[in-house]
């Protein structure tokens, strides 16, 4: 028995090891270095593009729910990305240089798994599960578009900037992560009103680098708006956004903010920050000046502009199963932000169960479908739910999952709620793994 896995980013790498586990020879297929994306970096496997964060750790978010259910189910990179962590108060930020690296390192070792660096143009006969991401090749994604006989949806995506820490002005920049909670973990750039709407009005002039005619009428994920897009809602669109002061306050001051711009350790030597919230689709002068406008960042050095991308999804509900296997063609499945799972953890997620489905069909067993009262389950009931009218990509959520039977006086606790789905989540999972 042999897969084809395409694509070794986030979610076709955890398939291509799930899969390898339990004794199935892999073929996964890579076509960076040999054809770039435009947004990817390095030729390495589960490369993070936008942001180092997986989000939240705590159980009792939505986001460190799926992560725990991941654990539950045997998840691997979900291993390796607590290895290659870094300090991020409650979230689980990873040096993503070492983690890709370190995939990488396991896949290649693995000896059940072939590496091929070619581009994959149209959708391969036999056992295959497609990965291949929200920035799918032109011709594969005709193949794809072709096979489903219907539409993809694009949306764009923005990348924030990365700059060095030892260029940070620490006179104005203070450490802390908000309320206090955890280790004092993001550095942070504090505003007054004078300065905030001198900031504001750098970016909403600001020049933005054109779209190409196909992209005029772009679509964005609402959870990872470009920065300009945001501030075009309103002046304190971002006070209570990325910029939100609350709960961040300087203890040399104890000045309460009109604003703060956050950053986020990026690398595990602590010597890069990405600028939390930040992504952006400006021109890069323009992004110099912005930045530069900043207390604390007048002159810092950017090592990585931000730059917007397409992202490609397929019409997931009219064409799979809860089990990520297609409706047409049983022995094709698909994975990863390609099938509208938004966001890192989620992405991971759903090539686990697409590499544990894809060892049960061939083995014959009952294909794993998740129910509604775990995380991984309602996301995938979400996104394969045939009464969708305008499907939309999502994240995991407290809103997409079974609500759970509460004494009447508690019903308005929601860390008591979330403690409960947690617990009805974690049992049911013990029962089937």
């Amino acid at each position: 028995m042999e897969v084809k896995v395409i694509g070794a980013g986030l979610a076709g790498s955890e398939a291509a090891l799930q899969l390898s586990k339990r004794g199935i020879k892999v073929e996964l297929y890579e076509m960076r270095p040999v054809k770039t994306t435009g947004a990817h970096k390095t030729d390495k496997f589960a490369e993070f593009v936008c942001s180092n964060s997986l989000g939240a750790s705590d159980c009792t978010n939505a986001s460190g729910l799926l992560k725990k259910e991941m654990e539950l189910l045997g998840g691997e990179l979900i291993q390796i990305a607590r290895k290659c962590s870094v300090p991020a108060g409650n979230a689980l930020a990873i040096d993503r240089e070492l983690f890709s690296q370190t995939v990488t390192e396991r896949i290649v070792e693995d000896p059940n798994i072939e590496v091929i660096r070619e581009e994959v143009e149209e959708i391969p006969e036999g056992n295959v599960i497609i990965a291949s991401g929200p920035l799918t090749s032109d011709k594969l994604s005709d193949s794809i578009k072709e096979f489903t006989q219907s539409e993809h949806l694009h949306f764009f995506d923005a990348i924030a900037p990365i700059v060095e820490k030892d260029s940070i002005d620490f006179d104005k920049a203070f450490w802390a992560s908000r309320y206090d909670k955890g280790e004092a973990s993001y550095i942070n750039c504090p505003m007054n009103k004078e300065e905030y709407e001198k900031f504001y009005n750098i970016l909403i002039n600001a020049p933005k680098i054109e779209l190409k005619e196909f992209e005029k009428n772009a679509k964005f994920f609402e959870s990872c708006l470009p920065i300009e897009v945001l501030a075009s809602r309103g002046v304190d669109t971002l006070r209570f956004g990325p910029m939100k002061p609350v709960g961040l306050v300087d203890k040399r001051t104890g000045v309460e903010n009109y604003a703060v711009v956050q950053l986020r350790q990026d690398n595990s030597a602590k010597t890069l920050f990405n600028l939390v919230g930040f992504q952006t689709n400006l021109k890069w002068g323009a992004q110099k000046e912005l930045l530069q406008s900043i207390p604390g960042l007048e002159n810092v050095n950017i090592v990585r502009y931000g730059v917007m991308h397409r992202n490609t999804f397929i019409n997931s509900p009219k064409l799979m199963n809860p089990s990520l296997q297609t409706k047409k063609r049983e022995n094709l499945f698909f994975a990863g932000q390609l099938t509208g799972t938004e966001g890192y953890t989620e992405s991971i997620a759903s090539g686990m169960l697409a590499g544990i489905n894809m060892a049960n069909y061939l083995s014959g067993k009952e294909l794993l479908i998740l129910p509604k009262e775990t995380m991984l389950g309602a996301l995938t009931q979400y996104i394969t739910d045939e009464n969708h009218d305008k499907f939309q990509p999502i994240n995991s959520n407290w809103g997409i999952v079974t609500p759970v039977e509460m004494p009447k006086k508690e019903r308005k606790n929601k860390k008591l709620k979330a403690e409960y789905i947690v617990k009805r989540s974690i049992e049911y999972l013990s029962s089937v793994v």
